[in-house]
């Protein structure tokens, strides 16, 4: 993180380099990008924005002239290749993993001063002094998640890496790695040729979204009273129908249905087994 920059409209921005090597998160990586990705990056987040679902953007690429090694498909054949350094942007890097990892060292003091900081400079409608505004806290971000995922899968985007750390805060698409789009429909499609397992498939992407939700909660149980933990809980059990509804409102209007028909999800359910079989 290099900064913050406020444009001309007063917006708030912070700008990232991605791939301009180590730093001290960087863990065993050797902090560089390979220019593939890179550009895979840029065009995508600028594609998201355009197509009207929250993101982070890309301002500039600049080539290296440092060689950076790769296995690009995880295979054990390691190649040299061209790096890229992304200057990006959003409005906050902050992620559901940036609570998770105070939570789980202790660190709740931190935790409390993080979290009311970012509520400060990103959640304005919350009252700071309002006893219950981590539960608002987190009924927002649980609601802009599902309305993220669905709008995800309204134009057929798989994430491919739908971790804790990979998921804002703000409820932005950040973090742009082995993604891809659905030529056709296939709830069973992954990007990711490194998992085996299929986790982050697309189909699974509203799952995994409540999965980094409850970790969330998790993570925020010590800030909250019994009766928060309780209400806080009922919030994430509303998190499907939140999605549903999301998902349904996308779907209605891509097919250009009027009001309401009892038949409409039949028939969005149909065409997309249809697509599938063709």
């Amino acid at each position: 993180l290099i900064g913050v920059y406020i444009n001309s409209h007063g917006e708030r921005w912070e700008l990232q380099l991605k791939g301009s090597g180590r730093t001290p998160y960087s863990r065993n990586g050797d902090g560089r990008a390979v220019l593939r990705s890179s550009v895979r990056e840029f065009l995508c987040s600028e594609a998201m924005h355009y197509l009207g679902i929250p993101t982070s953007r890309a301002a500039s690429l600049v080539v290296s002239d440092d060689d950076v090694w790769r296995d690009q498909f995880y295979n054990g054949n390691i190649k040299k290749e061209r790096g890229a350094i992304v200057l990006r942007l959003a409005k906050s890097w902050f992620r559901i993993g940036s609570l998770e990892i105070l939570a789980h060292s202790g660190e709740l003091d931190l935790q409390r001063r993080l979290l009311d900081f970012i509520m400060q400079e990103h959640f304005p409608s919350i009252a700071m002094n309002d006893s219950n505004r981590y539960l608002e806290f987190f009924s927002t971000v649980v609601s802009e998640t599902a309305n993220l995922i669905a709008l995800w899968m309204s134009v057929g985007f798989a994430h491919g890496v739908c971790n804790t750390d990979n998921f804002s805060l703000l409820s932005i698409t950040i973090d742009y790695g082995p993604f891809g789009f659905m030529d056709s429909y296939d709830p069973n499609f992954v990007p990711n040729t490194s998992d085996d397992e299929r986790r982050y498939k697309i189909g699974n992407q509203a799952n995994v979204g409540l999965f980094n939700l409850s970790k969330l909660l998790q993570a925020l149980k010590p800030l909250l009273d019994p009766r928060q933990k309780q209400q806080a809980s009922q919030i994430l059990e509303g998190y499907g129908e939140h999605y549903y509804i999301r998902f349904t409102e996308l779907f209605k209007t891509k097919l250009g249905l009027l009001g309401e028909n009892e038949n409409d999800n039949y028939l969005i359910a149909f065409l997309l087994k249809v697509s599938l079989l063709c």
